[in-house]
């Protein structure tokens, strides 16, 4: 039986005693609220995967030209047996093998590889704003801190041109995902010993170097990081022998990341290249006396990324007059860039200036003009451009050096990554690794705009004001090559003849012509669509006119044999696609043709000869098989 006092000690007055059943009720957990890290993630992967199910249903889905033509082909090689070609490297490798391992886990699927790069993007978005929250949270609230973030990464998952490479065969989004992590990881790390976290951040550079170089300029970065974190050791010896240990093995570890480079050139190929053998070629492209600071392909060579590296190795050979190795190619065109910047050192420098210029400025140089063609089909989620963000981003650049001192890692992130591209050239898929922090400082400025509107700090806002109109300025500076305004029509119009769209192709083809009409590659697509359209005497002379301007043309000299062929004049046909071996003595297609139109002229011998060509390249091809068992009933 209970006692007095125990009932004093259980109800001590009425309050208690009102609140006594509530209290026999089980305590709610309070429910997480999910981090804006998610929503983020899931809002730049919602818009990815929107625009590759819109490609996906596109007529622009094949990887059928260009740089996804290249990196295609070289997966679909490695995926049928052929790991090497037993010489170095001439393109980094890293995206070809990552092709061909997912290809060969899941099938040959484009659309697979754009959902994993839709993925990569996703993480882009949240490392913006867990590098903006981390910075900013050191200087104003974390809670203005994480909105700066949140901004910033929602600029990212409506930035056009990320939309665009992140859904194609292109290793843009993997690299971009990859640098930024890099940086979060190196200003997150506040305390260090010599070996971590440099020893495996060193490892995965070099592996992500094994698929874009531009990367290792974020080494200088980690460096700085480590000679600081060691200021406080009481010793100076300590303060400069730690550093100098953290630096050997960075540099080591990112030395074996790039193993499965150099392994190969040196040890299967017998050619000393660390990494790739075009790089020389990539150097000269930026490094010449018709140099404009984007990828301007010299006289001679063809624009595609394909025909341009094999271009390169044959006129190398012809300069010197003998085979080359693709160590010694890569060693001629870097002399012959390496000679023009030593004997034109001022216009170098003008060219340099130039490319700095190119890197900010709001034209938007896409080799594949992708992006254009993709927002006008109607692919793309409407959203953001370069521009924009850059004189944005330039303005808030000046204020959070001033203001945020941890704000200059993100300002060194963005210049070192231009730095990367000085020695080469610009394009808008090289230039997009520093979107991310461009758009944290300019998420940053914008706050900070905000904030003195405000609190009426008047000077500060028409300072800000001042700064963006002369960002602007800078940005908008224009572009005065003709060539430059006709590269989308010219890329578009190339997308619409594959897609069948002759008429929309003829209209922007034309446009391209009329900017620059001594183009060999604008007057070979005009032939073409005139072909298409049934006009045979305009498309042989378009034809022409690309050989006049281009005589290593393979292409026109091909299709004006395949024209000669259709014409019964069989020995022209016969010289033409000739020719056309000259210059890409490896196509076993044209092998084909010559054989065809050696047997029409009579000369079954050489017919054999040429269809043996071919068929060592292609040994299985129906049609090579089935002009073999007509050529061996010849006599």
């Amino acid at each position: 039986m209970p006692t007095r006092q125990n009932a004093l000690n259980i109800f001590v007055d009425k309050r208690e005693i009102l609140c006594y059943p509530q209290c026999l009720l089980p305590l709610k957990k309070p429910q997480p609220k999910l981090s804006p890290a998610f929503w983020l993630f899931v809002i730049t992967l919602a818009i990815r995967i929107f625009a590759l199910v819109r490609l996906s249903n596109s007529p622009y889905f094949a990887p059928d030209n260009g740089d996804m033509k290249f990196y295609n082909g070289w997966a679909l090689r490695i995926l049928h047996g052929q790991l090497t070609d037993h010489q170095a490297f001439y393109g980094l490798p890293g995206y070809a093998y990552l092709l061909a391992l997912i290809y060969k886990c899941i099938g040959y699927d484009p659309f697979a590889v754009g959902l994993l790069q839709a993925f990569a993007e996703a993480i882009t978005a949240v490392m913006i704003w867990k590098i903006a929250r981390f910075v900013f949270s050191s200087s104003i609230e974390i809670r203005h801190a994480s909105a700066i973030g949140i901004i910033a990464a929602l600029g990212w998952a409506f930035f056009q041109p990320a939309q665009t490479f992140s859904i194609i065969l292109m290793p843009t989004a993997w690299m971009i995902a990859a640098f930024w992590f890099f940086v979060w990881v190196i200003i997150k790390t506040e305390r260090a010993s010599i070996w971590r976290p440099w020893l495996w951040l060193g490892l995965l550079i070099g592996f992500v170097v094994n698929i874009i170089a531009t990367i290792l300029f974020l080494i200088p970065l980690a460096m700085v990081r480590a000679t600081l974190l060691f200021r406080g050791e009481t010793s100076l010896l300590r303060r400069i022998a730690k550093p100098l240990a953290v630096s050997a093995i960075l540099i080591a570890a990112v030395f074996v990341g790039t193993s499965p480079c150099w392994i190969h050139n040196y040890f299967i190929a017998h050619e000393p290249v660390l990494l790739s053998a075009h790089s020389g070629i990539n150097f000269y492209i930026g490094n010449n006396p018709i140099a404009n600071g984007y990828p301007k392909i010299p006289p001679g060579m063809r624009a595609g990324q394909e025909g341009m590296l094999k271009d390169s190795i044959t006129m190398a050979e012809v300069a010197t007059g003998r085979h080359l190795t693709r160590v010694e190619v890569s060693h001629y065109w870097s002399a012959r860039a390496h000679d023009y910047i030593h004997e034109h050192l001022g216009e170098w420098l003008g060219l340099m200036a130039i490319k700095l210029r190119n890197f900010w400025n709001t034209y938007q140089y896409d080799d594949l003009s992708l992006v254009t063609l993709f927002a006008q089909a109607g692919i793309l989620v409407p959203g953001l451009r370069f521009g924009l963000i850059a004189a944005l981003g330039l303005a808030g650049m000046v204020i959070a050096f001033f203001k945020v001192p941890r704000a200059s890692w993100i300002i060194a992130a963005v210049l070192l990554h231009m730095a990367a591209l000085m020695p080469v050239f610009v394009t808008e898929r090289y230039r997009m690794a520093a979107v991310p922090g461009l758009l944290i400082l300019a998420s940053f400025g914008i706050w900070k705009l905000w904030r003195d509107f405000i609190e009426a700090k008047w000077s500060s806002c028409a300072g800000y004001l001042t700064l963006g109109a002369a960002s602007a300025f800078f940005v908008s500076w224009p572009q005065s090559d003709p060539g430059l305004w006709s590269l989308d029509y010219y890329n578009t119009g190339i997308k619409e003849t594959d897609a069948g769209n002759i008429d929309a192709a003829l209209k922007d083809l034309e446009r391209a012509y009329s900017y620059v009409s001594e183009n060999s590659e604008i007057n070979f697509a005009l032939g073409n669509v005139w072909l298409q359209k049934g006009d045979r005497l305009k498309a042989k002379s378009f034809y022409r006119r690309a050989i006049e301007i281009n005589p290593r043309h393979s292409s026109a000299y091909n299709n004006l044999g395949v024209l000669a062929f259709e014409e019964e004049r069989w020995d022209v046909a016969a010289k033409l696609f000739a020719k056309s071996l000259e210059i890409e003595p490896e196509d076993a297609k044209t092998h084909y043709l010559l054989a065809r139109a050696l047997a029409k002229a009579g000369d079954t011998v050489g017919a054999k000869a040429e269809l043996n060509k071919a068929l060592e390249m292609r040994p299985n091809q129906k049609e090579f098989l089935e002009l073999q068992a007509q050529l061996n009933q010849q006599p």
